[in-house]
């Protein structure tokens, strides 16, 4: 089923054509000025030095055979210098939504060519809480990844998670100082490793930071863990049966919280996936002439005479022969390849990673590593801040745990359900996790991702304005009409929708009725859209407009109490569509809707 915009745009070419001039400027687009038509087509404009005539002139011909030929429109306007300006006929509209109603996907095309398609939005260390931090990759990567497979893509999601170099180093060499005695440490030993890991997830977690900063002050324990890092890589068994659980235990405790963000990832693949790659990958590098030696580093030349700015050679080993985060990128890469041999690759990593990115797409192309004609994509988003512009912060100044930053969501909104309603402990708080989450997700999405934002608890949790939670209220608004109307007509709710599919929705016959209708039509456009300029937020600013639609219908037509009975079914049509699509949509972006609020 073609895009509503793109059956409007043939229709006007036809007219274009039967008027001699070049269909191909007949694109029709939204209207920019909305309290003057609702589409409108400024070919005329563009065909005025082509064909010598006045854009008017060019305008008003075509207008006059729409007029006479197509009942698509309700009003055609040829308005100086040459705008043709659009009303769809109501007919028409109703048509158009009937249709979306019955089709799959609400009529929305597949692509021409589906794609395979990985996602890298998790980037976690192990043995590391989540926090604030990690919160826009998850939300981000998570909606987009949803998006295209709901586009008919075949999509990978990847976590990509930090397990291996020094912080691993670390880690042993402070677990050992403080339990010389474990089997781990006895190069001696030849039995079977405990099935229990020596510490919790919370131990562990305590552990990293001590290390970390130690490191900083001890050059002793630094070399420790330096050495520890080096055995570990070369595989000492005492040191990676410990890291067997670390990786466990660290799972765990991710699966756990990326659960609570409704965040799910098809691998579950690290760094130390690759590292068996890049000894081959940097030999070949060196054999095929592109990475030469630089001060004592390896590095591959990328960049470009297109460049504004000026971009470094990727470097692919220290000077001491180490490998770097390019190295990893570049072994990942590859093993993508290899595995799954994907059309593109999106990356939802920090925008300050910029450079990075460029030098290990460049790199990998030109080293081979990755075709020519496959997409590497960066999507580089903006940081979550406090009120006071800087990023966000826990009140004594320190990074916030995500689960601190959930909690504080889930009781604020649990705080306002309270007041609002009389309802029992238990299932405000189940309630309150829904709308917590919706309000957390929303508030982020909302945001075009490259930008900064501001994370303000008050505004993400009203039930007012421009929210998740205004978008779920929306949700149950229709639920709650609904099922008032099957009880009151003793209809089953799960046999409401073929009860009057029937029916359809109705021609509108007021202002706020067709407003409904238009956004509703919009939906292939958004979708379409949003997948390809990897913008969720367009999809939060459609659902909020059908939200916003919706209500002001709500308020202006009694649906319940309508005697016109006719009527009354088409308007419960319109509903039953607008929360289809609705709990379509918040599904793409992360979320669901509770059954009441």
């Amino acid at each position: 089923m073609k895009k509503l915009i793109d059956q409007i745009s043939d229709i006007v070419g036809e007219a274009f054509e039967k008027a001699s001039y070049d269909k191909e400027y007949a694109r029709v687009t939204l209207s920019n000025r909305p309290d003057l038509c609702e589409f409108q087509c400024n070919g005329a404009m563009a065909l005025a030095k082509k064909y010598h005539k006045a854009p008017i002139e060019i305008a008003e011909e075509v207008g006059n055979i729409l007029k006479k030929e197509s009942s698509c429109f309700s009003m055609v306007s040829a308005v100086k210098p040459g705008f043709l300006n659009l009303n769809l006929s109501e007919a028409f509209l109703k048509g158009y939504l009937d249709s979306m109603a019955k089709e799959d996907s609400f009529g929305m095309e597949k692509p021409g060519e589906l794609k395979k398609i990985i996602v890298d939005y998790g980037g976690p260390n192990v043995a590391k809480p989540l926090h604030v931090g990690h919160l826009r990759a998850a939300i981000i990567g998570e909606s987009i990844k949803r998006i295209a497979k709901y586009m008919g893509h075949e999509v990978i999601g990847d976590i990509h998670l930090g397990d291996w170099g020094l912080q691993m180093g670390l880690i042993i060499a402070e677990l050992k100082r403080r339990e010389p005695g474990l089997e781990y440490f006895d190069e001696s030993y030849t039995g079977d490793y405990p099935a229990k890991a020596p510490f919790t997830i919370s131990e562990l977690e305590e552990i990293y930071p001590t290390a970390s900063q130690k490191s900083k002050e001890d050059e002793v324990f630094k070399e420790e863990a330096l050495r520890a890092t080096y055995e570990l890589q070369n595989g000492r068994r005492g040191y990676r049966a410990l890291w067997d659980h670390i990786m466990r235990i660290s799972k765990e405790d991710l699966k756990k919280n990326y659960n609570n963000l409704d965040v799910h990832f098809e691998w579950w693949k690290g760094e130390s996936d690759v590292q068996k790659y890049i000894p081959d990958m940097v030999e070949k590098m060196k054999e095929d002439g592109f990475a030469y030696e630089s001060e004592g580093a390896l590095v591959v030349d990328v960049k470009e005479e297109k460049d504004t700015k000026e971009v470094p050679p990727c470097m692919i080993l220290k000077s001491d022969k180490a490998a770097l985060y390019t190295t990893t990128d570049l072994a990942t890469l590859l093993e993508r390849k290899k595995l799954f041999d994907p059309d593109q690759v999106i990356y939802v990593v920090d925008k300050r990673q910029e450079m990075h990115f460029i030098q290990v797409f460049r790199c990998a192309v030109k080293t081979g590593i990755m075709d020519k004609d496959t997409r590497l994509s960066f999507l580089g988003f903006g940081t979550m801040n406090g009120k006071d512009g800087k990023p966000f912060k826990t009140r004594e100044g320190g990074v916030m745990r995500l689960e601190t930053l959930i909690s504080d969501i889930n009781n604020e909104m649990f705080k306002k359900i309270k007041e609002n309603h009389e309802v029992d402990e238990e299932s405000a708080r189940e309630t309150a996790k829904t709308v917590g989450l919706a309000a957390l997700k929303y508030g982020d999405l909302s945001n075009q991702a490259t930008k900064d934002y501001i994370f303000d608890i008050d505004k993400f949790t009203s039930f007012e304005g421009n929210t998740g939670p205004y978008i779920l209220y929306t949700i149950v608004r229709i639920k709650s009409i609904l099922s008032r109307y099957c009880k009151e007509n003793s209809i089953d709710e799960e046999k409401l929708a073929g009860t009057v599919s029937g029916h359809g929705c109705n021609k509108a016959d007021n202002e706020a009725e067709k407003k409904l209708m238009l956004e509703l039509s919009k939906y292939s456009f958004v979708m379409e859209n949003s997948f390809n300029e990897l913008a969720p937020h367009r999809l939060c600013a459609y659902i909020y407009d059908v939200a916003d639609a919706f209500n002001h219908f709500y308020h202006e037509n009694k649906i319940l109490t309508e005697e016109d009975k006719d009527k009354q079914t088409g308007w419960i049509a319109l509903l039953l569509l607008s929360r289809r699509l609705l709990e379509t949509c918040i599904d793409l972006l992360g979320f669901s809707a509770p059954e009441r609020m």
